[in-house]
């Protein structure tokens, strides 16, 4: 049996997705900048995906900038809105628990001169509301915190956190990387007081090499690209038409399923965790497990309902993860960027993991497509490998 778990670091395109790529690149292939007839046919998908992307933030389409994914996104939105409004101030505020594509712009923007706070968080990946109003200064110009942590799945309180911002310094704009988010959760941005946003594709079952970034009209950003002014200057370059193409048919059945989608993550989240913590040396995090009075299923509704980070104290994550993959189960040990620079997890640091637990903790990432069959086969294969591998633990 084959059981995919890694869900978090990439989908299979659905098929629909598939077939109007294909379709795309057969048949309609023109640059959607050129007159001819050829290049109309091309723009018509550019403009449906604005118009479906559009529809599912609750947003206008002039607010959609589309990208080669989530990395992108978030680098446009964090270069782009500081050089632009530098001369306002140059304090920025993030959290410690933040992507690498969040994480890596803001210490080059440091060197560029900008001053960078990062906040802690709790055991459950929560930034506290009072330490972000005590961060708030008169020169902060950005707030950019994630929506879903993408490790242990922590669900930060987006709307607070942006009241908190906008309350204490109407300038200060709020950015979230809403990459593990998009897609299994609802998330109108300006609704909630976000002023950017940031998506990735191939965590929806759309193609790699596809996102978009939601900007706030009004909101002073700067390109990074130039060139022949394309998407109104914002993003110069030929449009990838079979990569929007592909994202606009997984946004639309986001939209036409998100809601049953989400219902049986929910389910497959609560089987996995009450499987599995009955498994020795065992450990959840990011669940709230300081509430052990409330259901299960409670508690889990205040986290994203597709990932599950576990701790197994005496068997390192990689010998495990291979262990695993040898029975045709993949997960993973983190971040799948992480993962090309083996090091500690920030996040499981960050939450205050005990240090028996920081170098033997997998990530599960579950979809629509999996099966409480997997999950039983999934518990069957460690309840084998785990008192094996443990003999050949690190003395």
């Amino acid at each position: 049996m084959e059981v995919y778990l890694d869900n978090a670091a990439t989908t299979r395109a659905a098929e629909s997705v598939l077939h109007v790529m294909g379709q795309v690149l057969r048949e309609d292939y023109g640059n959607p900048s050129s007159l001819h007839q050829k290049g109309m046919d091309a723009e018509r998908y550019v403009r449906q995906a604005k118009k479906t992307v559009a529809e599912a933030l609750k947003c206008q389409e002039n607010e959609i900038i589309f990208t080669s994914g989530g990395t992108e996104s978030n680098n446009m939105a964090l270069l782009g809105i500081a050089q632009a409004n530098g001369r306002a101030g140059k304090h920025i505020i993030s959290s410690c628990i933040e992507h690498a594509s969040v994480y890596q712009p803001l210490l080059f923007l440091k060197e560029l001169g900008y001053e960078i706070t990062f906040l802690p968080v709790d055991r459950n990946g929560l930034v506290d509301l009072q330490q972000l109003r005590d961060a708030m200064r008169p020169d902060t110009i950005l707030v950019s915190i994630m929506t879903v942590n993408n490790e242990i799945g922590a669900l930060e309180p987006i709307s607070q956190l942006a009241k908190i911002v906008h309350d204490a310094n109407p300038h200060t704009l709020f950015h979230t990387d809403a990459i593990q988010a998009f897609g299994k959760i609802p998330i109108h941005p300006k609704r909630i007081g976000v002023d950017a946003l940031s998506a990735s594709g191939h965590k929806l079952f759309g193609p790699k090499g596809s996102g978009f970034l939601f900007v706030r009209s009004g909101v002073k950003i700067r390109p990074y690209l130039l060139g022949g002014g394309q998407q109104k200057g914002m993003r110069s370059g030929t449009e990838n038409v079979p990569a929007i193409a592909g994202l606009e048919r997984a946004v639309s059945l986001f939209l036409q399923e998100g809601e049953v989608r989400r219902e049986k993550l929910y389910a497959l989240k609560e089987r996995w965790i009450q499987k599995v913590s009955e498994l020795p040396g065992t450990r959840v995090f990011g669940i709230f497990s300081e509430d052990e009075s409330t259901p299960l299923s409670e508690r889990i509704r205040k986290t994203a309902p597709h990932i599950v980070s576990v701790g197994f104290s005496d068997v390192r994550s990689e010998v495990l993860l291979h262990a695993l993959e040898a029975k045709g189960i993949y997960v993973s040990s983190g971040s799948a960027c992480s993962s090309n620079h083996p090091a500690i997890s920030g996040t499981l640091s960050g939450i205050g993991v005990p240090k028996p637990y920081l170098d033997t903790t997998l990530r599960f990432s579950f979809s629509h497509e999996n099966t409480f069959e997997q999950i039983d086969y999934v518990i069957s294969c460690l309840s084998e490998l785990l008192p094996v591998l443990s003999r050949f633990r690190r003395g």
